[in-house]
C-alpha cells in the first residue's frame, strides 16, 4: 500500500499522531544538523582561543585577538566580563561594592552562564523527542489496530481471516517504527552532543577559574608576570 493510500484510510487521531512524529522528525534533524556544526566549531576554536588569550599582553590586545577565533563566542564573553570588572570604577552602586574577587566572580559566573546556556540549547528537545516519540508511535499503533479491529467487525463475513486481519495490523504497526525511527536519531545525538558539551563545560570552568586567580589581587593583565600567566596556564 502506498503512503497516499494508508494517509486516506487511516483516521483522524493516527493522522495526528503521524504529523506529530514528523514534527519531532523535522525539528530534530534540524537541531542535530545544527548542534553538529556548532560544537564542531567550538571544539576546533577552543583550543586557539585559549592559546591566543595567553599570549596576548593584556585583556584588551586578548580580546582584539579573540574577535578573530572565537566564532562560537565561548572565550570572548568571559575575556570582555573580566575587562568590564578590571576598568571599572566605583559610582556608589551595589555593582562595584565589594572586592574585586568578589565582583570577578560575579562576572565571570554570569558570562559563564551565558555561554553554556547557548551551547546546551537544543538538548531539551532532543531529549523529548527520544523519549516521547515511541509513545505517541505506540499510540498510533495501538489505535489503529483498535480501528482496523472495528471495521472487521462491521464486516458482512460470519468468519474473519487471517489474512484480513495481517493487512490492517500491519499497516499499524508502521507507526511504531516511525516512532522508532524518531527516537533513535535523537537518543545518539543527545548523548553525543552531551559529551562533547561536557568537555567544553569543563575547559571553560577551568579557563573562568585561572581567569579570576589571575586578575583577582588587582592586576589588569597587562603587568602581570609572564610566570603567573603561565602558570594558570598549565592548571589549566
Amino acid at each position: 500500500m502506498s503512503l497516499l493510500a494508508w494517509w486516506l484510510k487511516a483516521d483522524a487521531l493516527t493522522q495526528l499522531a503521524a504529523l506529530v512524529l514528523l514534527a519531532m522528525s523535522v525539528m530534530g534533524w534540524v537541531v542535530i544538523l545544527w548542534k553538529a556544526r556548532q560544537l564542531r566549531r567550538a571544539s576546533a576554536d577552543l583550543p586557539r582561543c585559549l592559546a591566543a588569550f595567553w599570549q596576548a599582553p593584556d585583556l584588551a590586545a586578548a580580546a582584539q585577538s579573540l574577535e578573530h577565533f572565537d566564532r562560537e563566542a565561548l572565550v570572548l564573553p568571559m575575556v570582555v566580563a573580566a575587562n568590564s570588572v578590571a576598568t571599572q570604577t566605583a559610582d556608589g552602586s551595589l555593582a562595584t561594592a565589594g572586592a574585586r574577587a568578589q565582583r570577578l566572580t560575579r562576572a565571570l559566573r554570569d558570562a559563564l552562564h551565558g555561554v553554556l546556556t547557548r551551547l546546551q540549547w537544543g538538548q531539551v528537545l532532543l531529549a523529548t523527542a527520544g523519549a516521547t516519540a515511541p509513545f505517541v508511535g505506540l499510540l498510533g499503533t495501538v489505535w489503529g489496530i483498535h480501528h482496523a479491529l472495528r471495521v472487521l467487525a462491521q464486516t458482512s463475513s460470519a468468519q474473519v481471516t487471517l489474512a484480513q486481519l495481517a493487512g490492517p495490523v500491519g499497516e499499524a504497526l508502521v507507526m511504531t517504527a516511525a516512532g522508532l525511527a524518531v527516537a533513535i536519531p535523537a537518543v545518539l545525538a543527545y548523548n553525543g552532543f552531551g559529551r562533547v558539551l561536557a568537555r567544553i563545560e569543563a575547559e571553560l570552568e577551568g579557563f573562568a577559574l585561572d581567569l579570576r586567580e589571575l586578575l583577582a589581587d588587582g592586576g589588569r593583565g597587562a603587568s602581570a608576570p609572564a610566570a603567573s600567566a603561565e602558570t594558570a596556564h598549565s592548571n589549566f
